[in-house]
């Protein structure tokens, strides 16, 4: 049946209406072909009346004392600005041991501005934000409907004259709210949203409640793949292990969170490699990467796109299996590697193509991986395979003389430290 009701309530913010449509009376919204609210609802009957005008009038006089409450709300919410509720922040807990929710916005304000100095943000709208994204919890609004917090935070900010970001800030603060939720788009947005999760997910692992099984209520898994997707998906180059570290820098020192950065940075990279499976990335890809313990996950994700396009090509399985094998020829070389080679040395001709091949893509391969190309520097790699398989086929690595053995260790030392900048390409299963 469709029902309706008064044009006036649609002055009221469309979320507000619609969650207590939803949430109180069970209706479906309507909007125009431009996504705006209509004074309109459907809602479903179970029986076929033989007077569904009085079924309407039913429900339509049910649902203005809901709008109504919406529209007080609003009305009442309005005449505090934001900014005048921040006291009242200290006025709530967030968790016992960390402190209130002014706690949290002083934290997540110096963890904020911190970011936005990197990403050449403005560290003023960065703070201001902060301030006030906790504020809308102390709202009428917000305490009768939960599911609006960030969404009114950004009307009552807009209200009160905030700058543009501010406003969009303090909504954009708490996304992704659910997997595959939208990520915030503003750089202000961006910032708050990292540096909010990040405080939580120091803060709680460092006075041990830490998620286990099913049991996460402060959706601490939720926080770290929030955080992960908007540096990786947002392109926010940031070294994560860093950005931990400042945030438990933030927290009293009794609380010693500092201790927890290891835990947290490792449940992160957990969190990544989940976030890669779903993305059909196998797993030794992942590990090939992670091993070498990289700490930029923007920077991680270029480089597990690249080795995962590397081991698609016919040269990967060979070279693959070739790192394998330097890796334990370096453990097992009795003296101290070398830094350089000695091209007087190379005795067999096919020592002498793989050291000219090497000395050639190194020259081509470094400024690719000095800017982060890796994709480009492992397809230019690939072209080691035949000089490194004829030089496997013809050549002793542990001669019995030591000067020709170091010097052959030494240059399969640095064509494994030259894949190594990427990744341990020897843990790629065929």
């Amino acid at each position: 049946m469709l029902g309706s009701f008064e044009e006036r309530f649609l002055a009221v913010p469309a979320e507000a209406l619609i969650s207590t449509m939803k949430a109180n009376q069970k209706y479906f919204h309507l909007v125009d072909t431009e996504g705006h609210l209509l004074p309109n609802f459907i809602t479903i009957a179970n029986v076929e009346s033989k007077e569904p005008v009085k079924v309407r009038a039913g429900n339509e006089r049910v649902v203005r004392p809901r709008l109504a409450d919406a529209e007080f709300f609003w009305n009442q919410d309005r005449k505090m600005a934001l900014a005048a509720r921040v006291p009242a922040l200290d006025g709530v807990v967030f968790q016992k041991q960390l402190g209130t929710l002014h706690h949290k916005s002083r934290r997540v304000a110096a963890i904020a501005t911190h970011i936005a100095e990197q990403l050449m943000g403005d560290k003023q709208l960065a703070a201001r934000a902060a301030d006030l994204c906790k504020c809308d919890l102390m709202s009428e609004m917000v305490g009768e409907f939960p599911e609006l917090q960030g969404t009114m935070g950004r009307y009552y900010a807009q209200h009160d004259g905030e700058p543009a970001e501010v406003a969009q800030a303090i909504e954009e603060h708490y996304l992704p709210r659910f997997a595959g939720d939208r990520l915030p788009d503003s750089v202000t947005g961006q910032t708050l949203a990292v540096a909010d999760k990040l405080d939580t997910l120091v803060g709680i692992f460092a006075i041990g409640k830490i998620p286990s099984g099913d049991r996460d209520p402060f959706a601490l898994r939720r926080a770290a793949l929030g955080v992960l997707r908007t540096l990786i998906e947002k392109s926010l180059d940031l070294d994560l292990h860093a950005l931990l570290t400042h945030a438990a820098a933030q927290f009293d020192p009794k609380i010693k969170a500092s201790a927890a950065v290891p835990a947290v940075f490792d449940y992160m990279m957990e969190r990544l490699r989940a976030y890669y499976q779903e993305r059909d990335i196998g797993v030794d890809v992942l590990e090939a990467v992670i091993s070498r313990k990289p700490t930029r996950p923007l920077d991680i994700d270029r480089r597990i796109r690249a080795v995962d396009a590397f081991r698609r090509l016919p040269e990967a399985q060979s070279l693959a299996a070739a790192n394998k094998r330097i890796g334990n020829i370096l453990k097992q070389a009795e003296a101290p590697q070398a830094d350089s080679v000695d091209s007087a040395l190379l005795k067999a001709p096919q020592e002498s193509a793989l050291y000219d091949t090497l000395t050639q893509l190194s020259n081509k391969v470094n400024p690719l991986l000095a800017s982060g190309k890796f994709d480009d520097a492992l397809k230019g790699l690939a072209g080691l395979r035949e000089p490194v398989d004829a030089f496997f086929d013809h050549v002793l690595v542990m001669d019995e003389d030591q000067a020709l053995r170091n010097n052959r260790v030494a240059m399969l030392g640095q064509l494994h430290k030259l894949f190594l900048r990427v990744a341990d390409v020897s843990k790629l299963q065929s």
